[in-house]
């Protein structure tokens, strides 16, 4: 499955751990939200950790680990299902989460830049086409009038910006 991560597509080095499977000895996993909660001290060991979360489960649980996660991957379980969205925000905008925020499951070319805007960086996208589809859109957009979880200048911001390097510059 191609991953798109900061308008490219990328090696994902993320291994995707089943439950009960062992945990290589070091590199990047994921694991799911279930055996990350049930033991996540068994899941220290050199290399990055990330959870699967799945949308229908309360952040609450997972706020207290933000600090040791790499990465967590938000589901969709279809292109109508979007609480994953709320999530995103609310780890970016009220928690300060800053590591990768994947989008996973059934996400669709038309709202990859709704995904950026709410956060994401990352994206498991199912075929070859939409990945660079996916790509070339991140590079679509420059300026949004929205503030969002994305960190992006807005448009008011930008022009603010430009009255007063013109003024500073006279």
């Amino acid at each position: 499955m191609p991953l798109v991560k900061q308008g490219r597509i990328t090696t994902d080095l993320f291994v995707h751990v089943a439950d009960g499977a062992e945990l290589p000895g070091d590199g990047a996993v994921l694991v799911s939200a279930e055996r990350f909660l049930a033991d996540p001290e068994a899941l220290r060991r050199p290399g990055k950790l990330g959870v699967i979360w799945p949308n229908n489960r309360n952040l609450d649980d997972l706020v207290p680990h933000l600090d040791r996660l790499a990465s967590v991957a938000l589901v969709f379980p279809t292109f109508r299902d979007g609480r994953a969205y709320s999530q995103a925000r609310l780890l970016r905008e009220r928690y300060g989460y800053d590591g990768e925020l994947r989008a996973t499951g059934q996400i669709l070319r038309d709202q990859f830049v709704f995904m950026t805007r709410a956060g994401f960086d990352a994206f498991e996208v199912k075929k070859d086409a939409d990945a660079d589809a996916f790509a070339a859109t991140m590079k679509r957009y420059s300026v949004f009038y929205q503030p969002t979880g994305d960190g992006r200048v807005t448009a008011l911001n930008r022009r603010m910006q430009l009255r007063h390097s013109e003024s500073a510059g006279q």
